[in-house]
């Protein structure tokens, strides 16, 4: 029995798969199955963590639409009430000229921002390390200085 010939599909099979070779299938389905894993795992962190945030000028007209909501949503109570109606008017119209001012710029420039964060945080990092070295220095333990060993605990000084 140790005569026996493989099968005709276990030949095949055998004279597919060259040793070295890489079929175009084989790294299409290794591709895919990465797009899949990558897809799931962005998919559980966006229900884990919520959504991630955009970029800075995506973020910065957030910022600008909470803040334009808020302020046009506001009721002053100084203008009183029958000035109430014109003022809110005024905000409304400032917020709006704010915005059409602000959107431009960000329109244009949007690598700007993102710039401009990165600055700032390398500026908090470096400002954390400061802060952090001058605490080390606080409270790291020093010998204490040794006292003069004069008259008393405290220095004659003569007044005349």
């Amino acid at each position: 029995m140790s005569d026996e010939r493989p099968t005709s599909d276990a030949a095949e099979d055998a004279l597919d798969k060259v040793p070295g070779e890489v079929r175009a299938t084989d790294a299409d389905a290794w591709a895919k199955a990465c797009e899949e894993d990558l897809a799931a795992e962005k998919a559980r962190r966006r229900t884990q963590y919520g959504q991630p945030p955009g970029s800075a000028a995506d973020e910065l007209r957030k910022l600008v639409d909470t803040v334009a909501d808020k302020l046009s949503g506001l009721q002053s109570p100084l203008f009183g009430a029958v000035a109430g109606g014109a003022a809110q008017q005024m905000v409304n119209q400032v917020v709006q000229q704010a915005k059409a001012a602000v959107e431009p710029v960000i329109e244009r420039n949007p690598d700007v921002f993102d710039h401009l964060a990165a600055a700032g945080s390398e500026l908090l990092a470096a400002y954390r390390s400061a802060v952090e070295a001058q605490e080390r220095r606080w409270t790291q333990d020093t010998p204490p200085r040794p006292r003069d060993e004069g008259t008393g605990p405290g220095e004659h000084i003569d007044l005349d």
